[in-house]
């Protein structure tokens, strides 16, 4: 049986040998770096990533994280644009080809075509010297000193360096774009993520008809009526201008009743909170759930410039939504 410690010394000396190999990244953000962000910045069209086996595993990321910080690219797998997908390049495209030996031959089949298109080429190999490197406009050196595989067979410190790369282009451009928030949120609707940055206070409220809302005036057992058709938990409360002066809570309801207060007798004026938190702003759900967990309250109303009621919501709707 296997030793348990010998597993874990095992793994660990992997991660050591990757760390090394990515300090030694840091010699390879030079000019050509900068050459190859200028390259993709310019490009009118899209970054066309490719990559065999192992690289391409990789590549298929680079090109997927190009493209969610505002990058438009997509992978090409070089064995079927030999037979067809090739045409997918435009002459206003960027390749990116991705080879550690700067040999492969998939590659370098498609490499008159591409020259023929005038489409640049950015390399990312691990031999500066090699045929893909001395072919294309821009090389990024991608060399590591040794793998994390004890045979030095598997690509392991290598397709580690070429991620990393790939993830220094990217985030330089997203930079060098002025990218927000807002935009990543756009390529990323599904999800926890794109519900974050997405959805929008007006997007979850209750409105109109749906929304509780009684006058101070009326007697708690008439708002209790109000809080129950509506089923927030919770009702506005406003004056006779229309404007909001308090809530009332399934909370408010509690403390109330062990106070032992006379519920047909007592208007809701009375025992209402009044001033509550408020939204004037058509906010992300998120920091409207923030506000929430740091005010310790279940539930907001969101009001209009003359201070009215336009709409509600509670945690059970950013419970549904997915926010929460």
């Amino acid at each position: 049986m296997t030793n348990p410690s010998q597993l874990r010394q095992w793994g660990r000396e992997v991660i050591d040998v990757e760390i090394e190999a990515l300090q030694g990244m840091q010699q390879y953000i030079d000019d050509s770096f900068v050459a190859a962000c200028e390259q993709l910045l310019a490009c009118q069209g899209k970054v066309i990533v490719m990559g065999m086996g192992k690289s391409g595993h990789v590549g298929n990321k680079i090109a997927a994280t190009l493209a969610s910080t505002g990058t438009p690219s997509f992978f090409v797998h070089p064995g079927e644009a030999s037979h067809g997908d090739l045409g997918m390049l435009t002459e206003r495209d960027v390749v990116v080809a991705i080879s550690n030996s700067g040999e492969a031959s998939e590659i370098m089949t498609l490499m008159p075509v591409i020259r023929r298109l005038g489409i640049p080429v950015i390399a990312m190999t691990g031999k500066p010297d090699s045929s893909l490197a001395r072919l294309a406009q821009v090389h990024l050196c991608i060399k590591v000193e040794k793998e994390a595989c004890p045979l030095g067979l598997a690509p392991t410190s290598s397709t580690t360096a070429t991620l990393v790369m790939g993830d220094a282009l990217a985030v330089a451009l997203l930079q060098a774009k002025g990218f927000t928030a807002d935009d990543f949120a756009l390529s990323h609707p599904g999800g926890a993520l794109g519900r974050k940055l997405l959805l929008r206070v007006d997007d979850l409220t209750h409105r109109g008809e749906h929304l509780p809302c009684v006058e101070e005036q009326v007697s708690l057992s008439e708002a209790l009526l109000e809080i129950s058709a509506k089923g927030l938990g919770m009702t506005c409360v406003v004056n006779d201008q229309g404007r909001l002066t308090g809530i009332f809570t399934d909370g408010d309801l509690r403390r109330v009743l062990d106070a032992r207060v006379e519920i047909h007798n007592s208007t809701i004026g009375q025992v209402m909170t009044a001033n509550p938190i408020t939204l004037a702003d058509n906010i992300l759900a998120a920091e409207a759930l923030k506000l929430m967990e740091e005010r310790k309250i279940n539930g907001l109303v969101r009001i209009d410039d003359q201070g009215r009621p336009v709409g509600a919501l509670n945690m059970m709707d950013m419970l549904k939504a997915g926010v929460l």
